[in-house]
């Protein structure tokens, strides 16, 4: 890939293996590429270590979800999911274990795939426009989806209906009409629910479907996780935010790319316990210490 892709480069998407050994990261040319962080991050490492180990075109259009399984990771870009066995990618191998299509009738309706989950279910149908987020609470056999509608609704997935159904720009402290009232993000947490986009990043108790904290980070926030004590979240800006439960934000990092879209946390290996961060750009950045920007990789 030439220069001039490299700078109209934009990484959409991250997930670690099961091992935690390796990332994967999809962009907005349909590629995936393995990473292996056990070679970027020995101390011998040198910029070809930075590099993947492998990049293959998933997808025709860009590469807009990653998630793994304990043996496979799947693949979403437009109107198509595809699944790649870890061990056959750790062994260079990109025959794809098998790939879905959801049923449509023409190329006018062929879904744009931003979110996946596993779970049992059935068809959710409620959303009256695209869906862009899923969180699954499993312990109360819960799926939460959020959409450009500006609904957050949450589903019965051992019956397939919608119990609630929380309309976040219509909450006056969350409202803000100059970014539309799409939801662009959402996590769970036990009885805690992360959500924005239009409205601002806010922090909902589940029990009583009321906001307790507004986060006040500027431009739309495209991904926010929990970590310990803290809430991490990325968006328009250049830095990743770090926020205090209560509403504060306690730092805000410097970045690569100058626009981020999507934050990791690598949860799965102690010896390679880091925070990838992607955005407009084809590099992505790893964080060691959540303070600083320890070195990025580069498609």
């Amino acid at each position: 890939m030439g220069p001039v892709e490299h700078l109209h480069m934009s990484v959409f998407s991250q997930s670690f293996s099961p091992c935690g050994r390796f990332l994967a990261a999809g962009n907005n040319y349909g590629e995936i590429a393995v990473f292996s962080l056990s070679s970027a991050l020995s101390p011998d490492a040198t910029e070809l270590s930075q590099t993947p180990i492998l990049t293959f075109t998933a997808h025709e259009g860009p590469v807009f979800s990653l998630f793994s399984t304990d043996t496979h990771l799947l693949s979403a870009g437009n109107g198509e999911i595809s699944a790649w066995s870890w061990a056959e990618l750790i062994k260079r191998n990109t025959k794809a274990a098998w790939t879905r299509r959801p049923n449509y009738k023409s190329s006018l309706e062929i879904p744009e795939i931003n979110a996946m989950t596993v779970n049992p279910t059935s068809v959710l149908q409620g959303h009256t426009d695209y869906i862009h987020c899923l969180s699954v609470r499993e312990r109360e056999g819960e799926i939460l989806s959020g959409g450009e509608d500006g609904a957050v609704r949450i589903w019965d997935y051992r019956t397939g209906q919608s119990v609630h159904c929380i309309e976040v720009y219509k909450y006056e402290e969350c409202a803000r009409p100059q970014y539309g009232k799409w939801i662009s993000c959402l996590t769970t947490e036990s009885d805690w629910m992360l959500c924005g986009g239009g409205p601002s990043l806010s922090l909902w108790h589940l029990r009583s479907m009321s906001p307790t904290s507004i986060f006040p980070l500027s431009g739309c926030q495209r991904q926010a996780n929990f970590y310990q004590d803290m809430i991490l979240s990325v968006g328009e800006g250049q830095c990743v935010s770090h926020c205090l439960l209560g509403g504060e934000v306690k730092a805000q990092i410097p970045c690569t790319p100058h626009s981020l879209n999507t934050l990791a946390l690598n949860l799965n290996s102690t010896d390679n316990r880091v925070l990838t961060v992607g955005g407009s750009s084809h590099q992505i950045d790893v964080f060691t210490n959540l303070s600083y920007r320890t070195f990025s990789l580069s498609f």
